[in-house]
């Protein structure tokens, strides 16, 4: 059982397949790292599983550190979907330091929950030489497969080796050759020299620059210095002008504000008006229409008598 293994190698969380029901990242790339550090300490695994890409990368290298160092093949898929799938890749690794803990003569039944987080199998001695051993034989592997291209190469090699070994050598035609690589490197020496000399120049004239524009920045500087200290003819006047043109201002707000108050004042009174002449022309309209009423009562009543 999966649980109680885990509980068994001390695993200071408990857990339940509950927990794999639905996919459960977190709880799975902890528990991988916790199996990785629990193979080998030193190991060195970033944990950070915040974005799919660290998910992805932190799956691929649990998955090649096993593959490399336990021989255990995971399902990387089942691993990423992290439910119950990924409890059956769990099992790999912790079905064998299980095992690996019961060869030690540890039972599980015995163990309390003390003595499983203090107990560690005795692999940490050996995990050095473990892993410089597996070290020693790739590095092996590969210079063996190197030595054996480049043995095949050898029967095309020696006869190139033995043409150039009986051939004579010509005085004349290695002093040529000399010369002209002799030649090649004192022109790389006199470009690498020119290129010196251009920037040493070119520093030249930047600083000659950097020192002309400096001064002119100083000159600029005393001279609005000198402006800022020195009061212009014309500010007197300036200034009575300003003085006159604020009293100016004033009136004028004075006036605006007395022309608005009459405007309202006219409105008012001819508002007022108008309402006294409607008010007149209903009173007229209504005298009319009571005088044609009385007019037509006296003509009824004047026929009545007759």
């Amino acid at each position: 059982d999966f649980t109680e293994m885990m509980r068994a190698l001390g695993y200071p969380r408990l857990i339940s397949m509950e927990n794999f029901h639905t996919p459960n990242f977190m709880l799975v790339s902890e528990v991988l790292l916790w199996l990785v550090k629990r193979y080998e300490p030193q190991t060195d695994i970033p944990a950070d599983v915040e974005t799919e890409q660290d998910r992805v990368f932190f799956i691929k290298a649990v998955a090649q550190f096993m593959a490399t160092k336990a021989h255990i093949k995971f399902n990387t898929k089942k691993l990423y979907q992290a439910d119950g799938y990924a409890v059956k890749e769990l099992l790999k690794v912790t079905s064998v330091l299980y095992g690996a803990m019961n060869t030690k003569g540890v039972e599980r039944a015995d163990l309390s929950e003390e003595d499983c987080s203090k107990f560690k199998f005795d692999l940490g001695s050996k995990i050095a030489d473990l892993k410089t051993a597996r070290q020693l034989a790739s590095e092996i592997t590969s210079k063996g497969a190197v030595l054996y291209d480049l043995l095949g190469k050898e029967v095309e090699l020696r006869e190139a080796r033995t043409e150039s070994i009986a051939r004579p050598l010509e005085i004349n035609e290695a002093e040529k050759v000399m010369k002209i690589a002799i030649d090649s490197v004192l022109e790389q020496v006199q470009k690498t020299k020119d290129m010196l000399n251009n920037i040493a120049l070119d520093e030249a004239n930047l600083e000659a620059k950097i020192e002309k524009r400096k001064l002119e920045l100083e000159r600029s500087q005393k001279r609005l210095q000198t402006l800022q200290s020195v009061r212009p003819a014309f500010m007197d006047e300036y200034e009575k002008i300003e003085e006159q043109l604020q009293k100016q201002y004033s009136s004028y707000l004075e006036k605006f504000r007395n022309l608005t108050y009459m405007e309202q004042l006219l409105d008012d009174q001819r508002r007022a008006e108008q309402e006294m002449f409607e008010e007149a022309a209903n009173m007229l309209h209504l005298m009319q229409n009571r005088l044609k009423e009385e007019e037509q009562h006296l003509l009824k009543g004047g026929s009545k008598w007759d």
